[in-house]
């Protein structure tokens, strides 16, 4: 079974929101690590989706965030503060 890519970024954006909603019932329990660890993979999810939606793909956390970094944050196509959120979720 082969995906195409907006069949692959549409389930990663599901995966990303299920994830988020996982996130907020964490956090209504007060597990904090948990509820970061659960923001982190939501937002790893979307910005994903959001690098193979414009043809570029990583294997690595690491870099997906370079790549996030590099095309759309230093570019100035996203704001600067969603990069610093996403490194701190990823720290």
């Amino acid at each position: 079974m082969t995906f195409t890519i907006e069949k692959l970024v549409e389930y990663r954006l599901h995966r990303a929101w299920e994830t988020f909603e996982d996130a907020e019932i964490l956090a209504e329990r007060g597990k904090w690590n948990s509820t970061v660890n659960r923001l982190y993979y939501a937002a790893y999810y979307a910005v994903s989706a959001l690098l193979l939606d414009h043809g570029l793909k990583s294997s690595t956390h690491t870099g997906v965030k370079s790549n996030f970094t590099k095309h759309f944050i230093k570019t100035s196509k996203l704001p600067k503060e969603l990069g610093k959120i996403y490194s701190q979720l990823f720290t």
